[in-house]
């Protein structure tokens, strides 16, 4: 690992360390919009196709902690050669399935891939690049990843005019192959490990679960809370776009300009955690996302809803890579992968969750209550972040 004091340029390494990750992003686009509709194909219920598409976050759920012990034993390129890999036969599953279960058993597939590939990618990066970058690269990393998913629908979609639904996997496929030919082609960015190091297995996860306690209860619950919020904004706004009586084509206008905005922060927010420290956004991006989310309810034209939406996209943008830079200040230098294994299961707790807390309000109560209710759980993670972030922060 670099010393902090090292000259130091992303720009260096921006094809090894992002280049991947982007590629990764364009596979995982592609698809996202049409798993649903291949289950569809194969006559399963809207029910079941919503399932489907849902196995994605339980395979990346379950495979957080096996992601660990698979980074921790193979090294983090080699992790990332063998989800791309994994993720690649995944693909062909779904692209030849017949069945839907042979559609569903690729789709977990896709999101325990996703898992691995993730935690070996933020390893790779927390080992390779100074501390006094660190919230830089860990925010571009979910930027890159960001503009990735962003491209992957439209390169789908082109190639879909052609050849129908199996358009968008070829696209992913061929996504997939680049994202694991650039890992395997390029060189580690860290210093080379001694045997020894290797070798060691490591703290187990009972011993970490029981040494940073009190960090995965706090800043992990924070965490938590902020990817419950980020799953949530992607149901709302089309959810509430339908609700207002906006057609499809410009609601997924909004949608876009909303991740345009997001897309546009993510080396700035990083910046600003790196030489101010990492209350400086964490806290103001709970307190916008909160805000805007408890303003949707109160929209009822296209105006004021695109307005609030693009807000709702500043906040998540100036959070780019937050979770994963506080995971990382968090982590011991002892058992960093497995830590960071915990800290991702956790946060995807947050991702699973929050959908569903947001569908059983809507159903008791209303779709605006259930909003509301997301809204406020931007504040408590505001608070809890101003409370106990100082505390493991590099720059305090």
């Amino acid at each position: 690992m670099q010393s902090p004091d090292a000259p130091f340029s992303l720009k260096k390494i921006a094809v090894p360390a992002f280049g991947p990750s982007i590629l990764y992003g364009v596979s995982n686009g592609a698809i996202l919009p049409v798993v649903a509709l291949s289950a569809r194909e194969l006559d399963a219920s809207v029910a079941t196709s919503g399932l489907i598409v849902a196995l994605i976050g339980i395979g990346t759920l379950i495979s957080t902690i096996p992601a660990a012990m698979v980074t921790t034993r193979y090294g983090e390129r080699r992790a990332m050669i063998g989800a791309a890999l994994f993720s690649v036969i995944a693909l062909i599953l779904c692209l030849f399935a017949h069945s839907t279960w042979v559609l569903g058993i690729g789709v977990i597939m896709i999101g325990m891939a996703t898992s691995v590939f993730m935690l070996a990618r933020q390893t790779y990066l927390l080992e390779a690049v100074p501390i006094s970058m660190r919230a830089r690269a860990m925010s571009t990393l979910g930027g890159t990843m960001r503009i990735g998913l962003f491209l992957g629908p439209f390169a789908g979609a082109a190639v879909m005019h052609f050849i129908d639904l199996p358009g968008a996997y070829w696209v992913a496929i061929a996504a997939m192959v680049g994202a694991g030919a650039l890992s395997f082609l390029l060189p580690e960015l860290e210093a080379p490990k001694s045997v020894s190091t290797v070798k060691k297995a490591g703290p187990r996860i009972v011993t970490l679960l029981r040494t940073h306690g009190k960090v995965f209860a706090t800043l992990g619950a924070a965490g938590a809370l902020v990817a419950a919020i980020r799953a949530c904004r992607q149901i709302v706004i089309p959810l509430w776009a339908s609700h207002i009586g906006l057609d499809a084509a410009t609601t997924a206008v909004v949608y876009g300009l909303m991740g345009s905005v997001d897309m546009l922060l993510f080396y700035p927010a990083g910046k600003v955690m790196d030489k101010y420290g990492r209350q400086w956004v964490a806290v103001p991006s709970m307190v916008v996302m909160g805000l805007a989310l408890l303003c949707i309810p109160f929209t009822s034209a296209l105006g004021s809803f695109l307005t609030i939406s693009m807000l709702l996209g500043f906040g998540n943008g100036i959070g780019s890579g937050l979770v994963m830079t506080i995971g990382a200040d968090a982590s011991p230098r002892e058992g960093r992968t497995q830590f960071l294994g915990m800290w991702r299961f956790i946060t995807e707790l947050g991702t699973g969750g929050g959908p569903l807390l947001l569908s059983g309000i809507t159903a008791a109560v209303s779709l605006g209550a259930g909003i509301a209710a997301i809204g406020a759980l931007g504040f408590i993670a505001a608070g809890m972040f101003a409370r106990w972030l100082s505390l493991n922060d590099p720059k305090r």
